[in-house]
């Protein structure tokens, strides 16, 4: 008989919570689990805090994966209540785009808004998204195994020996020619360590992209996993942050956290705005500055080029590499046929193929071949 059949049922649900913890790499003894129990058992809790209180004084969260725990007692005591936001309840992670010339113009119920997702529309939709079993594809194995040598990196200030290199390591010849009666017979060498480049992806969720949504979240959970400057954000309507919820181990956990964050699902295409609205905040423009940008999205803007060729314009100057991944590329003779993509052609390093997510792990594992 099982370990878990054995435990009485009202224990159980906060054992599994002490196995989620230690699945997202909290370190739990067996006896903080005991003192968590009878923590529980003495305080007779009547409300939620109460447990909470008693996991924290018990189970030891480091400091800075409190956020993280957080979530994870959320996730596992309250479900989806825990996470939805409030009516008005943007955080400092989400920012709502302006609505600019609407006029009089009717929203669209999000209910009946753009329900095919083949069409890109600019007004905004809340709807509430759920992933379902995911299975990991081929592609994602080859990011998650190849990831940490080939995505790019950059020369970091720090020195490390090597048996060539343009500086000398004084401090290790000079304890080698103690050995030599203080005569120098062989010069040291050092050179700079090499460091993981930052890398951001953002990720068009409108209703144009419907069909490809749940891929690329996919894709994006795989990367934050596999690299470790990754910065992940979505945009439609919104523009949300969403790195923290993906930062989650197990996928489930991490993109049902992520649905709960972001409000504008399958909506409204509003790209130059909300790239506008990233730049905007210093937080935000700042994680772009000598990272691999990657932008996945069909490029289909409903407002006007104008401000999507600024961001760009912007984005590219601040960028160590952009890239582009469009769906509408099928092939390497692809040409922009849609003004948003003519107009953002010439700001753009590389505007391929993002139709698929063995495109997609190809072009970012190639990121690595460029010039440092």
């Amino acid at each position: 008989m099982s370990t878990e059949l054995q435990l009485p049922r009202a224990v159980r649900i906060f054992v599994s919570f002490v196995a989620l913890l230690r699945a997202n790499r909290f370190a739990v003894a067996p006896e903080q689990t005991t003192a968590f129990l009878t923590a529980i058992a003495l305080l007779g809790p009547r409300m939620l805090e109460d447990i909470k209180q008693s996991a924290l004084a018990t189970l030891a969260p480091p400091p800075d994966r409190r956020a993280t725990f957080d979530r994870l007692f959320d996730l596992h005591f309250r479900g989806s209540e825990a996470i939805a936001h409030a009516e008005d309840g943007e955080d400092d992670e989400t920012v709502r785009l302006q609505e600019e010339g609407r006029g009089e113009e009717e929203p669209l119920l999000s209910d009946e808004a753009n329900e095919s997702g083949l069409i890109a529309a600019r007004t905004e939709a809340l709807v509430e998204r759920r992933f379902a079993q995911l299975s990991t594809t081929d592609a994602l194995w080859r990011l998650a195994r190849e990831a940490p040598r080939r995505l790019p990196r950059r020369r970091g200030h720090r020195r490390m020996r090597a048996r060539r290199g343009p500086f000398a390591d004084l401090r290790r010849t000079l304890r080698d020619s103690v050995r030599s009666d203080g005569e120098i017979l062989r010069l040291g060498h050092m050179k700079r360590r090499q460091r993981p480049r930052k890398v951001l992806l953002l990720i068009d969720v409108s209703g144009s992209m419907k069909s490809r949504t749940e891929e690329n979240m996919k894709f994006a959970h795989a990367l934050v996993q596999a690299a470790p400057n990754v910065e992940v954000f979505t945009f439609g309507t919104r523009l949300t942050r969403v790195t923290r919820a993906l930062r989650l181990k197990r996928r489930e956990q991490a993109l049902n956290a992520a649905a709960h964050l972001v409000s504008d699902w399958d909506g409204g295409t509003r790209i130059g705005d909300a790239l506008q609205a990233f730049l905007a905040v210093p937080r935000f423009g700042g994680y772009a500055r000598g990272a691999a940008v990657i932008i996945v999205s069909d490029g289909l803007e409903r407002g006007a080029t104008d401000a999507l060729r600024d961001a760009v314009a912007k984005l590219s100057r601040r960028a160590w590499r952009l890239s582009w991944l469009t769906p509408l590329a099928t092939g390497p003779g692809f040409r922009p046929q849609t003004e948003a993509l003519v107009a953002i052609e010439r700001f753009v390093d590389d505007l391929v193929d993002g139709g698929s997510s063995a495109s997609i792990v190809a072009h970012v594992l190639a990121l690595g071949r460029r010039a440092a």
